[in-house]
C-alpha cells in the first residue's frame, strides 16, 4: 500500500488527492497536529504566502521526515518563480526529493503523471533518490 500524507488549505490539494485515491486505491491521510505516522509515504502540500512552506507541513516534516520519500506541491503559476516552491524548500530543509509540482488542484495529466512517478520512478530501496528530482 502506498501512503500519501497531505496538507490542504483551500481544498486544491485535497481535490488532487481524492482523484489520485479514486484511481489508485492508495491511502491518503490529512496532516493534523496530533497525527501519529507509522507508515512510510509521500508528502503532498501547497505553497503559501508567495513561497513558504505551510506551518502545519513544516511541523509534520520535523517529526516525520525520516518516513517521507518525496514531496509534491501545488501552486499557482501566477506566482512566477515561486510556483510550487514549497516543494523545493521542503526538499532542501528535510533532504527529501521533489516528485513534482502541479497548479491549483491539478489536471488529469498532472494526476496521471504523479501516479506514474510514485509507481514507476520511485524505488523503495533508495530514499532520497535523485531520480525523483524532475520537477
Amino acid at each position: 500500500m502506498i501512503y500519501l500524507y497531505y496538507d490542504s488549505r483551500t481544498g486544491n490539494v485535497e481535490r488532487f488527492i481524492n482523484k489520485v485515491v479514486q484511481i489508485t486505491g492508495w491511502s491518503a491521510i490529512r496532516i493534523q497536529d496530533d497525527i501519529e505516522v507509522t507508515e512510510q509515504g509521500h508528502l503532498i502540500t501547497y505553497t503559501t504566502n508567495f513561497g513558504k512552506i505551510p506551518e502545519k507541513t513544516e511541523r509534520f516534516m520535523r517529526a516525520n521526515a525520516h518516513l517521507i520519500h518525496s514531496v509534491t506541491s501545488s501552486g499557482n503559476r501566477n506566482w512566477g518563480q515561486n510556483f510550487g516552491v514549497a516543494a523545493n524548500k521542503t526538499s532542501e530543509a528535510f533532504s527529501v526529493p521533489v516528485a513534482m509540482k502541479f497548479e491549483l488542484s491539478g489536471t488529469m495529466e498532472d494526476i496521471n503523471q504523479f501516479i506514474d512517478i510514485i509507481k514507476n520512478q520511485y524505488y523503495d530501496s533508495k530514499r532520497g533518490s535523485e531520480k525523483l528530482d524532475i520537477a
